[in-house]
């Protein structure tokens, strides 16, 4: 048995970093910029830059030695002077007779390179400029710090277009640090700018960050609440597994006994009965359930109090809501699965035998079934994790669903991402336990 789950757990290893992989892909690739979705886009670059370095998405996605910075957006003056708008020495051209759209500084014309805020300190950036300069003038960037001038890039002559590389390292204090690009006896045309940061080593990058919080249970914290993601998990599970824990255990219960009832009274009018209120269990909305049982049970009679999660009172009238709204859907399954098993030969022969009805169905049919019982069972269980979303949210219960709620109306990403990726392991982990399982209870599947 051990040598079988190592076995088993070895074999899921490239479905669990699959796991990981998509996780990563959904939430730092296709998503967007998750400091915008979380702040907007009417905050500060800085303040942008700042939630980008908490959370590692400050980073080459896989790998890289650089990586951008929202101290200054990518240039490229297609429609305009971009950051120069505002810069009279700084003249936008539209493309023209093969010439792309550019910036131009007359002879003799400087203009300062706006950054959004200061440069970290200590830290290796370069500037990555695509310009053109005719004649034997130079021109040039300059790197300056209030009056002194610490370092001065002469840019290359020539009738071609080219792009130059500017590498650079800040000092200790670079708040006062200062960029300009100045023109001398010829125009200096530029087609864009970008400025990139310097990564720790080729493998700094947002991928490793996340294996690195995975690897030590830390998912960041909430910009909403401020507090450790971690926690907020461990304090939303307890009130999630309250509520579902017996809510799943009632209803697989009651399911798998009317199931049984079903078929020992098949074709009859107690069988039709419950094919009918399965079937109206169905098609009323969970919502509905959810409104109707607290305006009648906890509004108008007052068995039941609406609101909150003081005690295990408050859990009742959501258990029984949950219980009888999933029920319709567990006694179709159930019942169909009895009914298959119960017209197979091996119950004819127990039949034959002697065998009364309650034997016949508790040792020979529940124990048959007990295969896909099990699947539907397990499968259900990392799902009770992270609670009911429209029970918590509506009944006011702090759990895990409720959190989830809010994490995606206040775009929490990292409360989000967590939830996911918790639950996505609990499934995969689901999966291993039902193979397991399907050994304990059937002599012919053998662990091999």
């Amino acid at each position: 048995m051990a040598r079988y789950i190592l076995r088993r757990i070895l074999q899921m290893a490239p479905t669990v970093f699959g796991v990981i992989v998509i996780t990563f892909i959904l939430f730092n690739i296709i998503g967007g910029s998750p400091a915008m979705m979380t702040l907007g886009k009417n905050v500060s670059p800085k303040s942008l830059e700042e939630f980008d370095e908490q959370r590692g998405f400050n980073k080459p996605l896989f790998f890289g030695r650089w990586t951008k910075t929202r101290a200054f957006a990518d240039a490229v003056f297609k429609h305009n002077a971009g950051p120069w708008r505002a810069d009279s020495n700084a003249v936008w051209q539209a493309a023209q007779g093969g010439r792309p759209a550019r910036v131009e500084l007359g002879p003799g014309s400087e203009a300062a390179v706006p950054l959004a805020f200061a440069l970290k300190p200590d830290t290796a950036y370069r500037w990555i400029i695509r310009y053109r300069r005719g004649g034997a003038d130079a021109a040039a960037l300059v790197m300056a710090s209030g009056n002194e001038t610490l370092r001065t890039w002469a840019f290359k002559p020539g009738e071609t277009w080219q792009a130059s590389g500017l590498d650079f390292r800040t000092g200790p204090d670079p708040l006062g640090l200062k960029f300009i690009l100045r023109a001398h006896g010829a125009p200096l045309e530029i087609e864009s700018v970008s400025l990139r940061r310097k990564t720790r080593h080729v493998f700094d990058s947002q991928f490793v960050f996340f294996l690195a919080q995975i690897a030590k249970f830390d998912f960041g914290k909430s910009n909403y609440s401020n507090q450790r993601v971690s926690q907020m998990l461990k304090d939303g599970i307890r009130p999630s597994l309250l509520l579902t824990v017996p809510m799943f255990i009632i209803g697989v219960v009651v399911a798998i006994a009317v199931s049984l009832v079903c078929a020992f009274f098949r074709d009859s009018w107690l069988d039709r009965f419950f094919v009918v209120i399965a079937v109206v269990l169905m098609s009323v909305n969970y919502l509905v359930w959810i409104i109707a049982g607290q305006y009648l049970f906890a509004y108008r009679l007052g068995w039941f109090p609406i609101w909150g999660f003081e005690s295990w009172g408050y859990l009742l009238l959501p258990v029984m809501i949950g219980v009888i709204s999933g029920l319709g859907d567990n006694l179709r399954f159930y019942r169909t699965i009895m009914l298959d098993e119960i017209y197979r030969d091996y119950v004819r022969t127990a039949f034959a035998k002697g065998v009364g009805r309650g034997g016949v169905l508790f040792r020979h049919v529940l124990k048959n079934a007990m295969i896909p019982i099990l699947t539907n069972v397990i499968i259900a269980i990392p799902f009770l994790y992270t609670g009911s979303l429209l029970l918590e949210n509506f009944f006011g219960i702090p759990g895990l669903g409720n959190m989830g709620i809010n994490a995606i109306n206040y775009s929490d990403v990292d409360v989000v991402r967590a939830i996911v990726f918790i639950g996505a392991m609990l499934y995969v982990a689901a999966n291993l336990l039902t193979d397991i399982c399907y050994a304990l209870v059937d002599p012919r599947v053998r662990l091999g």
